[in-house]
């Protein structure tokens, strides 16, 4: 039998509203240490990352603030807990490098998103500052204009 080509990297959660209130100026992959009902539940994609942030503590990175809602069919005598902080899998620099940032004034670490990397739960973290109104205005009105822009050009076209 042939096998099908997959793609690498499929993805369960992406938090959409984390590159309009942050400027991401740093990316980092980092694994997550999930229990077998959250598995389960991100295959599902009963997940979700908005309002979560990355905690450094003691050498150790925590996710924090996630959801992962269970499954019905998990047994009745688990306790899941959906919003408990689940350890990040970074290699020593990377928690260096982070904490680091962290320390520095207005600097924040959140989820941007969480996929499949082959049979592993991934998730890809941002270092960036927290933008003001008047940024986020300014990147509304760039948007605007890039799709007015468009509109003319093919309008031009067409015509």
């Amino acid at each position: 039998m042939k096998k099908l080509h997959q793609p690498s990297c499929i993805p369960i959660a992406i938090n959409k509203h984390a590159h309009y209130s942050y400027s991401i100026e740093k990316e980092f992959e980092a694994g997550l240490l999930l229990k077998g009902w959250e598995v389960k539940a991100l295959r599902v994609g009963q997940v979700n990352i908005r309002e979560s942030y990355i905690l450094v503590h003691s050498k150790e990175a925590f996710l924090i603030g996630s959801i992962i809602s269970a499954l019905y069919i998990v047994s009745p005598y688990m306790q899941c807990d959906e919003r408990r902080a689940r350890k990040l899998l970074l290699s020593k620099q990377e928690l260096h490098v982070l904490s680091n940032i962290i320390q520095r004034h207005g600097y924040s670490v959140i989820a941007l998103s969480m996929y499949w990397k082959n049979a592993w739960a991934k998730l890809k973290i941002g270092a960036g500052k927290g933008k003001k109104q008047y940024d986020k205005r300014e990147e509304i009105k760039e948007r605007d204009w890039k799709l007015e822009q468009r509109r003319m050009i093919k309008k031009f076209i067409v015509t």
